[in-house]
C-alpha cells in the first residue's frame, strides 16, 4: 500500500539560503512520491524518544537521567564552565532536540554545582555566522543568560602542546575552568572520521583553528587526520579542563536517547558500535540503488542534506562501503577533491568515481556556504529558480557551481527535464523527512525488495568485519 510522503523539513531563514517564502513547492508534494519508514524496512530499528508522544520533553527527561550518573564534583561554586557545541547538531530533526540537550546540560550543571558562570561556545565549519543564527533561533542566548557565543575557526587561536607537536585550538573554547563536550552520534561525516574516534572529532574540528581543522580537508585526509583530534584531547591542557561529555544519540529514525560519561572513550566505544549498528543497514541499502534522480530539498549546504539519517555526501559515495577500513588509499570519492586536477580527472590511480547511480540532481532547496561545485561538475544538476542561482553565484565558496548547472524557472520544469534526461523514474529526496525517507514508488519497490538481504548481510558479514577493524568488542 502506498504511504503518503512524510512532511519535509521546513525551510528556515538564513544568510546562506534563499528566503523561505521563495520555496514554493516541495518535491515530496508530487503524487508519484511515497515514503518508507526505516522501521518498516528493518525490523530491528531501535525505538526512538523523538519524534514521539513525549515531544521535546522526552529529550530533557533522557538528558537528566543520563547526567544523574555523571560526576560533577570537580565544578565548584563560582567556577566557569564552557558548554561546547557544534553546528551540525542544529540540523538534526529541525535542531530543537540538540538545543534542548544544551539547555538541559546548562540547567543540571547550575543546580548540581551552584555555579552560574556557564557559557555556550558553539563552533562552526565554513559558515562562520551559522551558529549565531541558531543561538537566536532557539533562544539559547536567553537560556544561557547572555553568555552564548558562536565561534569560528578564524577566531583567536590557542597553541596546544600535544605529543605530536603544537596544534591550535580556539581560545574561546578553553577560557573557562571547565569544558563540557555536548555533541551527537549522527554518523554524518563518516567519509571523514570513518566511525573511528567519532566522539573525539570536534576537538580537531569544531573547537580548532582552521590551520589544524584543515588537516581533515586538505593535508592528511580522513584516514590520517583522526589522530590530530585525539592528540588535542589527550593534551595536558584539555585533560586539565575536561569535566564530562553528553551526546544526543541518533539513529536514521530519530533520537534514540542521551548518553553522558566522564570518560569520553567509554562513550566513544558505545557510539562506535551504535553508529555501525543503526546506520550500517540503511547506508548499505542505499548502495543497492542502481539508478535515480536525487532531490536536494533541505535547509543545509548541498552535501549535508538528509534522507533517512544519511547525508547526500555519503550517498555520493554509496557505491563503496564507507565503513570498510580495509579499502586501500586513496580512500574514495568526492571529498578527495584534492586528488582531482583542474581537468576534473583524478591525479592518482584508485580514486573511484562519484556514485554512478545518481543520474541527475534537482536542487530545489539547499544552501551555499560550503564548496559544492565539485558535485555539480560531476553530476548533471538543475537548480530551481533564478534567486537560488543568484545566491550561489554570489557565494564565494560556490562561484563555479552554476557553471556546471542549468536553471529551471520552477520545480515542475526541473522535474520534467530530469525525468526526460535521466531516463529513470526512481527518485530519492533528501528533505529531512523524520523517521523515514521520501522516494518515488518505483524506488520504494526496489528498496523494499532489497532490504531483507541487506539486513542479513550486515548482521552476518559486515558488522563483524567493521567491529573487528576498529578493535571494538561487541556489546
Amino acid at each position: 500500500m502506498k504511504r503518503p510522503a512524510i512532511t519535509p523539513m521546513a525551510p528556515r531563514a538564513s544568510q546562506y539560503g534563499i528566503a523561505p517564502e521563495l520555496v514554493t513547492k516541495r518535491m515530496a508534494e508530487y503524487p508519484e512520491m511515497t515514503s518508507l519508514l526505516v522501521k518498516d524496512l528493518f525490523a530491528d530499528t531501535p525505538a526512538v524518544i523523538y519524534p514521539g508522544d513525549g515531544g521535546i520533553g522526552a529529550v530533557r527527561k533522557a538528558a537528566e537521567a543520563a547526567l544523574a550518573k555523571v560526576d560533577m564534583s570537580m565544578i565548584k561554586r563560582g567556577h566557569s564552565v564552557n558548554v561546547l557545541a557544534s553546528h551540525h547538531g542544529f540540523t538534526l530533526l529541525g535542531g530543537e532536540p540538540y538545543a534542548e540537550l544544551l539547555r538541559a546540560v546548562r540547567d543540571v550543571i547550575a543546580v548540581r554545582t551552584g555555579t552560574q558562570d556557564i557559557r555556550l561556545r558553539a563552533g562552526v565549519g565554513l559558515r562562520f555566522r551559522e551558529t549565531e543564527e541558531y543561538i537566536k533561533r532557539y533562544k539559547l542566548d536567553e537560556h544561557f543568560k547572555g553568555k552564548a557565543r558562536g565561534i569560528a575557526p578564524i577566531d583567536e587561536g590557542l597553541a596546544i602542546q600535544t605529543e605530536i607537536g603544537t596544534l591550535y585550538g580556539l581560545k574561546a573554547v578553553y577560557d573557562a575552568d571547565w569544558i563540557v563536550h555536548v555533541h551527537n552520534s549522527d554518523v554524518r561525516e563518516v567519509h571523514f572520521h570513518r566511525q573511528v574516534d567519532r566522539a573525539v572529532k570536534p576537538f580537531g574540528m569544531s573547537y580548532a583553528r582552521i590551520e589544524t581543522r584543515s588537516t581533515y580537508h586538505w593535508n592528511m585526509g580522513p584516514r590520517g587526520a583522526n589522530f590530530t583530534a585525539r592528540a588535542i584531547f589527550e593534551s595536558d591542557l584539555v585533560k586539565s579542563k575536561f569535566a564530562f561529555a553528553s551526546f544526543l544519540n541518533m539513529s536514521p529514525s530519530g533520537v534514540v536517547g542521551v548518553s553522558a560519561e566522564n570518560d569520553l572513550y567509554v562513550l566513544n566505544d558505545q557510539l562506535t558500535v551504535e553508529g555501525l549498528k543503526y546506520y550500517g543497514k540503511i547506508m548499505t541499502l542505499l548502495g543497492e540503488i542502481d539508478e535515480c534522480i536525487v532531490g536536494l530539498d533541505f535547509p543545509c549546504p548541498v552535501p549535508y542534506v538528509f534522507a533517512a539519517g544519511v547525508i547526500y555526501a555519503n550517498f555520493a559515495g554509496a557505491n563503496e562501503d564507507l565503513f570498510d577500513l580495509d579499502r586501500p588509499l586513496p580512500p574514495y570519492t568526492w571529498y578527495t577533491e584534492a586528488f582531482y586536477g583542474k581537468d576534473g580527472k583524478p591525479l592518482v590511480d584508485g580514486v573511484i568515481p562519484m556514485n554512478p547511480a545518481i543520474r541527475m540532481v534537482v536542487h530545489n532547496y539547499a544552501w551555499g556556504g560550503y564548496p559544492s561545485a565539485f558535485f555539480s561538475e560531476h553530476i548533471p544538476t538543475v537548480v530551481v529558480g533564478q534567486a537560488q542561482a543568484d545566491l550561489l553565484n554570489t557565494d564565494p565558496q560556490n562561484l563555479q557551481y552554476m557553471k556546471h548547472s542549468v536553471v529551471a524557472e520552477h520545480l515542475d520544469g526541473a522535474m520534467h527535464f530530469a525525468y526526460k534526461t535521466a531516463k529513470t523514474d526512481k527518485v530519492i529526496i533528501f528533505d529531512g523527512a523524520m523517521g523515514g525517507i521520501n522516494v518515488s514508488g518505483s524506488l520504494a519497490d526496489l528498496l523494499i525488495a532489497r532490504a531483507p538481504a541487506v539486513s542479513v548481510k550486515v548482521d552476518e558479514e559486515l558488522m563483524p568485519k567493521w567491529l573487528r577493524q576498529r578493535g571494538v568488542i561487541r556489546f
